[in-house]
């Protein structure tokens, strides 16, 4: 998943869804003892670890919660991961050329956000004059990741920023198990979970509940689906990771992979499916200013954008085994190369099909035209308002044995061959 996405999930995971035998103490005079001290040993029989130490509460008002959040968003390193994400999605036409990403995580953020764990200080903050029944919420949820963050270091975590399909499935964990704890010791949703069917009654709520989130409403697909796969995709494995596994190894074995998040068989398997190291050599021309990995879930929305058809983008995406995508900016302006190594010839020829009709569509120059069986394409797109001119090729090659599908779209002026697919390079 996206580092911009992964900003606002970091800090608004409470809002989005209105090891030591001591027993964990709680100060009475700290807010809001009496919850923690009830959720505390419902929280640790869910998990199945004890906290190490007792967690620490404190109230924001929302300016406080602001300035955190916006010192969070202006990093330096946050804005450079920002702005690289923002060109690889503009680059796939996931969003518009004139969408101030910055801005609108900001309001999402003031939009949702009603408490978060810092890891930084091991502190739960819960804004001031939330909701009663949204303080019981945010603190559970919080408390799980407290309890998360004696365990795995969070921070270690969240920081793995070069390998973002690795972190989308660690991010997925750390939500996805503080959203289905705080649902089993709700004594409203914990029943449901049990019911034939609960399960999807819940996640409908959930999305349910994001209507009366205007902002986050009318955010591109890639943002809002973005946002919700840690807590829901993350929610779901952690309940299928309970019918076969105890709840307290699933922060010591947790997946590497969107793909092994979506599929049971590339997690549970024998031997486990594990991403394949894809590296890309220089460019032609230009300089790379941004690179990354997409995985199996990000490589769903980047055809389903253009493609309008769930199914087919679910079909198409999967078997992906590893990928790496690079912004690469030119004399010209920024090009996108993107590899993707594929488990057999027959999905590398499916992924090589529909993204060629994604092309087609996102720049509308119709079908390509040119003989059946062909292992390379180029779209040749005309320049439009203040797009100009470029070039868009795919070619399907091998690379010991492995089929790989490399997407290269550069100004018209930069012409091809910016990336030589013969020396790419894979490993496991």
């Amino acid at each position: 998943m996206s580092k911009h996405n992964k900003l606002v999930a970091l800090f608004a995971a409470s809002a989005l869804f209105s090891a030591c035998d001591k027993k964990a103490s709680v100060d009475s005079g700290s807010p809001y003892a009496d919850i923690v001290s009830k959720a505390i040993p419902k929280i640790e029989n869910q998990v199945g670890l004890k906290f190490k130490t007792t967690p620490k509460l404190a109230k924001r008002t929302k300016a406080e919660v602001r300035e955190f959040l916006m010192k969070q968003l202006t990093d330096p390193k946050a804005q450079t991961l920002l702005a690289g994400q923002t060109a690889l999605y503009r680059g796939l036409g996931l969003i518009p050329d004139t969408l101030d990403v910055g801005a609108l995580l900001q309001r999402l953020l003031e939009e949702q956000i009603v408490g978060y764990y810092d890891p930084g200080t091991k502190v739960l903050y819960v804004v001031d004059g939330t909701s009663d029944i949204l303080i019981t919420q945010t603190i559970t949820h919080e408390l799980v990741h407290a309890l998360q963050d004696q365990y795995v270091k969070i921070d270690s975590i969240q920081g793995n920023v070069d390998d973002s399909d690795r972190q989308s499935a660690s991010q997925a964990i750390l939500e996805g198990q503080a959203v289905f704890v705080q649902l089993a010791v709700d004594p409203n949703a914990g029943p449901m979970l049990s019911m034939p069917g609960g399960w999807d009654r819940v996640r409908d709520m959930i999305k349910d509940n994001q209507v009366g989130m205007p902002v986050f409403s009318s955010a591109p697909r890639v943002i809002r689906e973005g946002l919700l796969f840690p807590y829901l995709g993350g929610a779901d494995f952690t309940r299928r990771f309970l019918l076969k596994r105890k709840p307290a190894e699933l922060l010591t074995d947790l997946p590497v992979s969107t793909r092994q998040i979506l599929n049971d068989d590339a997690y549970f398997d024998t031997p486990r499916n594990t991403p394949i190291v894809v590296k890309l050599p220089a460019p032609r021309v230009g300089t790379v200013s941004y690179s990354n990995t997409l995985g199996e879930f990000e490589t769903r929305l980047a055809l389903v954008q253009h493609l309008k058809d769930e199914v087919v983008a679910k079909r198409a995406a999967s078997g992906v085994d590893g990928d790496r995508v690079e912004v690469i900016k030119t004399p010209d302006g920024d090009a996108i190369a993107w590899a993707s190594v594929w488990d057999n010839a027959i999905e590398a020829g499916d992924f090589f099909d529909q993204m060629s009709t994604a092309i087609s569509k996102h720049y509308e120059v119709g079908a390509w035209e040119g003989p059946p069986g062909s292992i390379e394409k180029r779209f040749n797109i005309p320049a439009v308002g203040k797009r100009s001119a470029r070039i868009a090729t795919l070619q399907l090659v091998k690379i010991k044995s492995q089929p790989i599908v490399l997407l290269v779209d550069v100004p018209a002026a930069t012409g091809v061959g910016l990336i030589n697919a013969s020396a790419i390079t894979i490993s496991n």
